[in-house]
This record gives C-alpha cells, structure tokens and sequence, in this order.
C-alpha cells in the first residue's frame, strides 16, 4: 500500500489544521463525497475524519503536489480538528494538553479542577497570576519573572479554555494588528 502525506488546511484562515495518510482509496472518497477520509496507520483502516467526533471536515479544494506523492487539503472545518479539541493539531502543546483536560476532564487534573470551578474562578487566577508577575518584574530575578509569565500564559489557557474560546483566536486578532 501506497500511502501519500496529506496536508490540511483551513479555507478561510490558511491554518494548517493536521497532517494525516491517504491511500488510493481514501484519495476516490474524499474527491467523490468532498468530506476527507484518510487511512489510519494506527488502526490500519480507513476513516472519515468526524466519523466519531462529528468534527468533519469539508474538502473545498484538493491539490497534488508537484510530483504527486502528497496532497493539499483546503477545507472548511466543522469543529476542532485535533483529537485533544484544539482547532490545530499544530497548536502549543500546553494548549493542546489544556484542551484536552477540559474535554476529558480527568480526575486529580489541576486543570479540570479550575475549569468545574468556572469562568470566575478562572478569570480571578489570571488576575492573581498577572499581579504576580507585575510585582516580580519590577524587584526579582530574571528567573522569577520568567516563572511568573509561564503561570500567567497557564492560566489564560485554562481561562479561554473555560469560555469554550480557540488559542488560534488570538493568535488571529494578533496576525491582523501585526499586518496593520
């Protein structure tokens, strides 16, 4: 079996969302029901992306490369792309493991904790994170600091992953004020 990497992207915001596997078979799917399907290398079979989650994933163009050993999704999402419940499966990782906390919410996370505590409670550790990190700014150790802003980015995590908010939804409104 030949398989050939297949490259996903969005339509409207040209993230790439994820990479996955394509035989011939998975290829005469998704260009006959313009939804992807893909071969699972894990589970050696085919699959449509969604097939369980109901995150599909609408194929508005197909492209081969220029020597036709891999392929160039441009689709319309519908949902999360990534397993943990990150658009991306590109994202940070300490998103994606935030993501994924919040869909599974394990016993003993830390992070699901915050979230079942909810937005407020949520919003008050950014408040209390960003304070700390303003008062190690200004009087300690560079590597205060430091510790101080990675509790801060956590917690902003876990805040946007409570309101149900995408990390790829700042990263866009930074993309947009960076171009002007």
């Amino acid at each position: 079996m030949t398989l050939k990497p297949a490259v996903v992207q969005d339509s409207a915001t040209g993230r790439v969302l994820m990479l996955a596997w394509m035989d011939e078979e998975a290829e005469r799917l998704t260009r006959e029901t313009n939804e992807a399907w893909f071969w699972s290398r894990s589970r050696e079979r085919l699959w449509r992306k969604g097939e369980t989650s109901g995150n599909t994933l609408q194929v508005d163009e197909l492209r081969d490369d220029c020597d036709d050993d891999a392929i160039l999704l441009r689709v319309s999402p519908a949902g999360p792309t990534c397993h943990t419940g990150s658009t991306t499966c590109f994202a940070p990782a300490l998103w994606r493991a935030v993501s994924e906390r919040a869909l599974e919410r394990p016993d003993g996370s830390y992070t699901a904790s915050l979230l079942d505590a909810g937005v407020g409670a949520c919003a008050r550790k950014v408040g209390e994170e960003a304070v700390e990190l303003a008062v190690a700014a200004l009087d300690e150790p560079d590597e205060r600091v430091v510790e101080e802003a990675a509790d801060l980015v956590y917690h902003l995590y876990v805040l946007l992953a409570a309101r149900g908010l995408d990390i790829s939804m700042v990263d866009e409104v930074l993309r947009l004020r960076s171009s002007g």
